[in-house]
């Protein structure tokens, strides 16, 4: 079952959300997961909004997402930001409910275009996204640190 984050998901949502920088090999100051959490949880509608799978009372997924200006479009486009389930869920349809739910949430917020980033070697998550959505060919480039 997909649903939105709540107050009482913080620390199995932090599990997750770690076993998401672990698979990137990123790290994030904890004040960072306060923050993020904070901004999940809030009513600004410029901030991320959250949603998360769960399993016989466990959250197995997650994802993150946000709506903002587009200099093509009239209307907000979805930016997915973060998306997760565990290793021991991937393959059961997980990552397909989550990524559905936000755009579902793109669709009620009237927002035409849903988009989000992967390593180009991410080649598990890679096979679901060519099943339900659209490669762009766009490459990202990155400031580098100053």
């Amino acid at each position: 079952m997909v649903r939105p984050l709540r107050e009482s998901d913080r620390a199995q949502w932090a599990r997750l959300w770690a076993g998401y920088h672990d698979f990137y090999k990123a790290t994030v100051a904890p004040e960072v997961y306060d923050l993020a959490f904070a901004r999940l949880l809030g009513s600004d509608p410029n901030q991320f909004n959250g949603l998360v799978a769960e399993q016989d009372g466990k959250l197995v997924g997650l994802t993150h997402y946000l709506f903002h200006a587009h200099g093509w479009k009239v209307e907000r486009v979805c930016y997915l930001q973060d998306l997760y389930a565990d290793p021991d869920v991937r393959g059961t349809g997980i990552g397909r409910a989550l990524i559905e739910a936000v755009y579902a949430a793109a669709d009620a917020a009237g927002a035409p275009s849903v988009y989000w980033l992967t390593q180009e070697d991410n080649h598990t998550a890679r096979r679901l996204y060519d099943r339900v959505g659209e490669y762009s060919g766009f490459v990202r480039y990155n400031r580098p640190a100053p």
